[in-house]
C-alpha cells in the first residue's frame, strides 16, 4: 500500500496472509498468455474488490 492512504476497506495483514499463498500459486499456475506479468499488486486488487464490495 506504498504511496496511498488506506482506506477502513483495505486488508489487514492478518486476514491478508492466509489468502497470500492462494493467490500466489494461482499465479505461479495461470501465466498470461501474452507474456505480460502485471503492473498490479495483487493485495491491491483484493483492496479494490473488498472496496467495491463494501460500499456499493
Amino acid at each position: 500500500m506504498d504511496g496511498r492512504e488506506p482506506y477502513p476497506s483495505d486488508l489487514l495483514d492478518e486476514a491478508w496472509e492466509p489468502i497470500r499463498p492462494v493467490i500466489t500459486d494461482w499465479e505461479a499456475k495461470h501465466p498470461s498468455v501474452s507474456g505480460h506479468e502485471g503492473n498490479y499488486d495483487m493485495r491491491e486488487i483484493a483492496n479494490g474488490i473488498l472496496y467495491q464490495v463494501r460500499t456499493g
